[in-house]
């Protein structure tokens, strides 16, 4: 039986009420099955290639956000995109909508508020899930987010750049302020794998060395790094004046242990284990995973850096809007 599908915009998703069998229940509205922002992210990385999702992602996002937050125009012209409600009427193309009946907005080459980087973790710790049949790999929950933040970053005309590593820099895009320039920005994310340990600190100050005037950092890592490197490397970019927002992805299994058994606990990045009873060590656990939480939110408090926590089975909306409130914040 196929499944039913319903349109968002211009974009169409599969409806996931949908059931199979001889007689199905009477179904109720419920806005998380047409709205990738608001699915689950299993069941989001299941809707097709990476692209066409974080498209989907963002259409709905703004459709709940009732707002638009496209500005910021210059003056070389690169290309035209499709228009979107709260899109400024003066920079609609009246020759391509005479010629076609749709409407475009002109875009430009330096329309840019500012220039961004996303920094993206592919170590082996993110290539984790606890449990495959609920969540996804944290690396594929950054995918989506950062592919959806770039689509964002896009759509209100700021350039976006990629730099993904582990213990090496795996791949750099440098930043550029046109829609066309997502494929390429999804292509390098669709090849990312999970290799290597963590050393965030190195990406951070190369990014610093890039970005020559003020730009956004926006760090996607699960933050198992070297605390005090990394912790200096944010304090040197916000010391340049640059903004920074940290995502800290965590996995569910991450913040709460199995409620008793034995169990075989495993570092894949550097293949230690440790063999101990988890009602034993729950409560000492979840004390210790709270602490670091806070920790890392007062540091970024302290040097003016926005700090928030992803667990990959949280739509990928909330960590959207956490960037339009900082995108708010900066005027």
């Amino acid at each position: 039986m196929s499944p039913d599908y319903e349109t968002i915009g211009e974009t169409t998703l599969p409806n996931m009420n949908t059931q199979t069998g001889a007689s199905a229940a009477p179904q109720t509205e419920d806005r998380s099955a047409v709205r990738p922002d608001l699915m689950a992210p299993l069941h989001v990385s299941s809707l097709g290639r990476l692209e066409f999702v974080a498209r989907g992602i963002v259409d709905g996002f703004l459709i709940g956000l009732h707002r638009s937050p496209h500005r910021g125009f210059s003056v070389e012209f690169a290309e035209n995109r499709p228009y979107y409600p709260g899109d400024d009427v003066r920079f609609v193309n009246w020759k391509m909508y005479g010629r076609s009946d749709r409407y475009y907005i002109k875009q430009f080459e330096e329309e840019t508020n500012l220039r961004a980087y996303l920094l993206l973790d592919t170590s082996l710790s993110m290539d984790w899930v606890s449990d495959e049949t609920k969540y996804v790999r944290k690396i594929e929950y950054a995918r989506l987010l950062a592919a959806s933040l770039s689509v964002l970053l896009l759509r209100q005309g700021d350039a976006v750049g990629l730099l993904a590593f582990d213990d090496e820099i795996r791949a750099h895009v440098a930043p550029r302020g046109v829609l066309r320039h997502l494929n390429r920005l999804v292509r390098e994310l669709e090849s990312l794998t999970g290799h290597g340990t963590t050393e965030a600190e190195r990406a951070l100050r190369d990014v610093s060395m890039r970005l020559r005037r003020r730009g956004l950092v926006i760090l996607i890592s699960d933050l198992l790094v070297d605390p005090e490197a990394t912790r200096d490397a944010l304090h040197y970019l916000r010391h340049c004046g640059h903004e920074v927002i940290v995502f800290h992805l965590m996995d569910p299994g991450e913040r709460n242990l199995p409620a008793a058994g034995d169990a075989v606990y495993y570092d894949p990045e550097t293949n230690e284990e440790l063999r101990s009873s988890s009602s034993a060590l729950r409560r000492e656990f979840e004390l210790a995973v709270a602490e670091s939480i806070s920790e890392w939110r007062s540091v970024c408090s302290q040097m003016g850096a926005s700090y928030e926590v992803l667990t990959t089975d949280v739509p990928i909306g909330r960590g959207l809007r956490k960037y339009l409130e900082k995108r708010a914040r900066l005027g």
